[in-house]
């Protein structure tokens, strides 16, 4: 007798493993799904936002010229082509017309101050 239920204690155990593997098994293929539906979730983010992709500069704005407070006085300006006009002719080593050089000191003045 002691041999039956040895074999039927044996059968038992082996069959209660076999339940207890089991029910892990259902339980990870029931998790499988849930992990598999966030794995697709997520892999159209990733398709519709490339780590590559950079956003357009924005435009940039047109710089908006200084407009002088006010003119310089005909004696300032007188001085300030005089000063130009040295310059002028230093670079041409003072060789030429001083009209010319005046004349392009005046052009410079103008130019510098805005005027039309």
């Amino acid at each position: 007798m002691s041999e039956t239920n040895i074999e039927t204690n044996s059968e038992a155990v082996t069959a209660a493993e076999e339940k207890k593997k089991a029910a892990p098994k259902k339980a990870a293929a029931a998790k499988k799904p849930a992990v598999a539906k966030k794995a697709t979730a997520e892999k159209p983010e990733a398709e519709a936002k490339p780590a590559t992709e950079k956003k357009p500069a924005a435009p940039r704005k047109p710089r908006v010229k200084k407009e002088a407070t006010a003119a310089p006085d005909a004696e300032t300006r007188y001085r300030m082509v005089e000063e130009a006009a040295y310059y002028i002719a230093e670079q041409h080593g003072f060789s030429g017309n001083s009209s010319d050089y005046w004349v392009a000191a005046e052009a410079q003045i103008k130019q510098l101050l805005g005027e039309k």
